[in-house]
């Protein structure tokens, strides 16, 4: 079968390999859809912490089950399915909580003992495997996976009020995240971005303002927008010099601030407000089981995310793919490579 390879920092080779054999409780999928997420472009520019190449891409998947272990109950050949891409190894203490995400001894698509989505074939255990209604297309089904980040993100916030929300950053993860706020009722949802194409989106979505951090004073207007509070919860799903100290201003007294972002590189942070002002911060790292099973929920039951996909390539321009999210020199929220 074919599968995108990083071979090196910035390259990737389309090459031949074995189809993946599955075990008793697995099941093989023939891949139809897979999304570009900005993990990916950590493999390809060679910042990610653990995958380094070779590694075949990928970890966000929609296809048909070809195939099924001796132990699958729950689905069949032909069943649509997506898949929740992390096994944890069930005996640590994260694991005991349900916190797979926190596993030290997880495995993930794209690294030893499984191989990453960008292939013809994937095999992924029935645990791990949910289902696509047939009114879903494979491109939404394959954006269950970002927006159970975003699900994530939002869940672990303990504010009660849910008066404004500033999210700084809206491309895939911002804008999935500028949904979740929208379906949990937040009432207004400040967006940044220094993309146009991101910010007419993010206010075609539900968003009250989408403002340019390079031109606009962030700060005074998110004030101006709350009547000089600050806001409920800022997520921080980019990585700009200088963000972390911008959501501390956005924030209200006890307000809370996400981190989403993977920040791969040092960058300042006057945390001195975030004392004064009696904040919370945390961290979102991809998403619990739980949260995952409510995305596949939203879009099963009609959420429509067809608007977030905005280009469409084939496994053999993979490279092409990935030079797009990096470079955005195009408008560009979410990038789906067709198998």
């Amino acid at each position: 079968m074919k599968a995108a390879v990083v071979t090196a920092t910035g390259q990737v080779e389309i090459q031949d390999m074995a189809e993946p054999a599955i075990k008793d409780d697995e099941v093989l999928i023939k891949v139809k859809t897979v999304g570009v997420c900005g993990s990916d472009l950590h493999l390809f520019q060679g910042t990610h912490a653990f995958r380094k190449p070779p590694a075949v891409l990928g970890h966000e998947v929609a296809g048909d089950i070809v195939r099924v272990g001796s132990a699958v109950t729950r689905f069949k050949v032909g069943d649509r399915v997506t898949v929740e891409p992390h096994r944890g190894c069930g005996e640590c203490a994260f694991c005991k909580q349900n916190l797979v995400n926190l596993c030290l001894n997880k495995s993930a698509p794209g690294t030893p003992g499984w191989i990453g989505t960008f292939v013809e074939y994937f095999n992924a255990p029935e645990s791990a495997l949910y289902a696509i209604e047939d009114a879903v297309s494979y491109e939404e089904g394959t954006l269950i996976e970002p927006l159970a980040v975003a699900v994530h993100a939002l869940s672990r916030a303990t504010v009660k009020e849910r008066e404004s929300i500033v999210i700084l950053g809206v491309g895939t993860i911002g804008m999935l995240s500028l949904v979740v706020a929208r379906e949990m009722g937040f009432k207004t949802i400040i967006c940044t971005d220094t993309a146009p194409f991101n910010r007419e989106a993010a206010l075609k979505h539900g968003a009250a303002a989408a403002l340019d951090p390079l031109t606009e004073d962030v700060v005074a207007r998110v004030k101006e927008m709350t009547g000089g509070r600050g806001a409920d919860l800022v997520l921080v799903c980019a990585g700009a010099e200088g963000i972390l100290s911008q959501a501390s201003e956005c924030a209200r007294r006890r307000g809370e601030i996400g981190l989403v972002a993977m920040i791969t590189k040092k960058i300042p942070f006057y945390c001195y407000g975030m004392v004064f002002n009696e904040q919370t911060m945390y961290g979102a790292m991809t998403y619990e089981t739980r949260d995952f099973a409510k995305a596949a929920e939203m879009v099963n039951s009609g959420l429509d995310l067809s608007g977030f996909v905005t280009q469409k390539l084939p496994l053999a321009r993979t490279q092409e793919a990935l030079d797009i999210l990096s470079q955005k020199k195009e408008g560009v929220i979410k990038v789906i490579v067709t198998v």
